[in-house]
């Protein structure tokens, strides 16, 4: 079931999740549902907080990525295929120089910034079936589980925004809380009562 998904200024996007175990309700539906939602909107990860639920889960499917032509074919590789659950996810190493890329999320529709974040992360999570990894990711892979882990954090990408390119943006980001804003798939909007 493809869910809508919350747009920003609700206040679920800004809450720290808290941990899961195996027995949360309805477990592997949820996670159909937010793999379906994921690509019903055209997406590379999807956080729970996003579908209005502050727990620590998100999903990650590099797969479209793979397609950019600018990557090597290692990197492409790399990219192509990479589907993972993160459930309790906790960052223990964040490494490199920072670089920028131009970030978008589904819950701030038509808005893309640049973002800094370090290339190389360690991370240890839970996978669907309750098994611990602990894994070293780099590249593209780590920032989308950056910017994921990031939303089971209560922190969305325009948090690291300058002062002034938050200003510039502050309109926009008015609008989509109002549901002022074209999209194709289902939202849910905190300043405005129909769904869509």
């Amino acid at each position: 079931m493809i869910l809508p998904i919350v747009a920003y200024g609700d206040p679920v996007l800004k809450k720290v999740g808290v941990d899961i175990d195996k027995d949360y309700p309805n477990l592997d539906t949820l996670l159909d549902n937010m793999f379906e939602t994921m690509y019903n909107a055209s997406g590379v990860g999807l956080a729970a907080p996003q579908i209005g639920l502050a727990i620590r889960l998100f999903i990650v499917d590099t797969t479209p990525f793979s397609d950019d032509e600018d990557l090597t074919d290692e990197e492409q590789k790399a990219l192509n295929g990479f589907k993972r659950v993160f459930i309790n996810a906790t960052i223990l190493k964040e490494e490199g120089d920072e670089w920028a890329f131009n970030e978008g999320c589904l819950s701030i529709p038509d808005v893309r910034e640049d973002v800094f974040r370090k290339p190389k992360v360690t991370i240890e999570y839970l996978d669907e079936n309750f098994e611990l990894h602990t894994e070293v990711f780099d590249g593209l892979i780590a920032r989308v589980i950056q910017h994921e882990y990031d939303h089971i954090e209560g922190v969305l990408f325009t948090d690291k925004l300058s002062s002034l390119k938050k200003r510039l943006i502050k309109g926009r980001l008015g609008n989509i809380s109002k549901g002022k804003i074209d999209v194709d798939y289902r939202m849910r909007f905190p300043d405005q009562k129909k769904k869509r």
